[in-house]
């Protein structure tokens, strides 16, 4: 029988704190510092009220349909407003308990679901990037507690319950190249194609206002991507340095790589560049943090920031959509690259366990194919279900605001306040 370890629960709460300090102030000073100065309020308002808003539906119905038993696809409601918690709170807590995958940790429950929700909480703030300066607050908070529930909880039950269809595949993801990142990528560009281009875009001047705000943000963001990857594996543990180590390697990776492809093609190397190369090499090695060793964390560190800066520039500007901040061709694209190169660097004595000590997940064209799966699968559903979500909220209250509102600002429009 499993026992709680203190070191253990300390660590998967210092984890959660980082994933926390991710959203609040990091996410919120990195976009604040990207946006116009007459939006920036506005989007940091946006992530500090998913924090708060996306911790209650967390804790009424999220967990519940992510990570209880249920069946392949979702989970049941045995958990809605965290019932049965009390029954041993002080206990050893074992995913998919009662399942022929259960999964046992030596945290309790309340620790687990407190991590998990720090994830439900940054997804889709990340997304309020694709679509700033130009969406109601309203229609915002609608969306993304109908999107919690119905895209991000599915998704999780998908890939990181016991009984989840994507889990009993076999699928590989630490950290949530595909729960987090390609969902809020996709689901981002979904957003940025429904709302349609900002005013002015492509001739007017959207130069970031402040630059030094997203490098803070920016720092906060790679220090709390640390906690974000290891704490995936639920202790303080050998897979935990490793996915350390993994993730500061591939994310200095992909800021040189960014930087230096942006030298080389455009003359100069520049802030905003290095920062966003970080960002992609963190979100490119959130898959395999806990299954590659440091040469393929390096590897894909490399590939991604390379390939984010076309993605993010030339691609972005060739096919004419209005993804503000890029967080389809930063996470969206990263997630991509992070999860399939999972299927071929995964080095199976990382994933052993007690139960599977000769490892479960080996690096290879089978692995490769059940990663192909998954990202396809993540792709479809997020993209075509957030489409839907869109429609209905922009049927009901209406998805952007007036042209007029636009124009002055989202800071004085919808909050009544201004940076001065």
């Amino acid at each position: 029988m499993q026992h709680i370890e203190a070191g253990d629960v300390a660590w998967v709460l210092l984890c959660t704190v980082l994933v926390l300090l991710m959203t609040i102030p990091g996410l919120a000073l990195f976009y604040a510092g990207m946006v116009r100065k007459k939006n920036m309020l506005a989007i940091m308002m946006q992530s500090f009220s998913l924090c708060a808003a996306m911790t209650v539906v967390w804790m009424i119905a999220g967990y519940s349909l992510a990570f209880t038993n249920g069946n392949a696809w979702i989970g049941d409601f045995s958990r809605l407003f965290l019932n049965g918690l009390a029954d041993g709170w002080d206990q050893a807590f074992v995913l998919g308990a009662g399942t022929d995958n259960a999964q046992p940790t030596t945290i309790p429950e309340s620790v687990f679901l407190m991590f998990q929700m720090a994830f439900a909480i940054i997804t889709p703030a990340v997304v309020t990037g694709s679509c700033a300066d130009r969406m109601k607050f309203s229609a915002m908070l609608l969306f993304f507690t109908l999107w919690s529930l119905l895209i991000y909880a599915p998704l999780a039950h998908w890939v990181w319950s016991a009984t989840g269809w994507l889990a009993t595949m076999g699928v590989a993801d630490f950290a949530g190249g595909t729960v987090v990142e390609i969902n809020c990528g996709v689901t981002g560009l979904v957003c940025a194609l429904v709302l349609g281009k900002r005013l002015g875009y492509g001739t007017e001047n959207m130069a970031p206002y402040n630059l030094t705000y997203a490098v803070i943000g920016a720092c906060l963001l790679w220090v709390g991507w640390i906690g974000f990857n290891a704490g995936g594996a639920l202790g303080a543990n050998g897979r935990a340095g490793m996915a350390v180590l993994a993730t500061q390697i591939a994310a200095a990776g992909a800021t040189l790589s960014w930087t230096f492809a942006e030298w080389f093609l455009r003359g100069k190397p520049s802030v905003l560049g290095a920062i966003s190369g970080a960002v992609a090499g963190l979100v490119a090695i959130t898959p395999a943090a806990g299954f590659v060793l440091p040469g393929p964390a390096l590897a894909i560190g490399l590939v991604a920031g390379a390939v984010c800066f076309w993605t993010a520039t030339t691609m972005k500007s060739r096919l004419g959509y209005d993804d503000s901040l890029d967080a389809f061709g930063v996470h969206g694209i990263g997630g991509i690259i992070g999860t399939l190169a999972t299927g071929w660097f995964a080095f199976g004595p990382l994933t052993a366990t007690k139960d599977a000590p000769a490892g479960v997940t080996i690096g290879g064209l089978h692995q490769l194919g059940v990663q192909s799966v998954a990202v396809v699968a993540t792709i479809a559903f997020c993209g075509i279900g957030s489409w839907i979500l869109l429609k209905i909220v922009d049927a009901t209250i209406g998805l952007r605001v007036t042209r007029e509102e636009e124009r002055e600002g989202l800071d004085i429009v919808l909050h009544g306040e201004q940076v001065f």
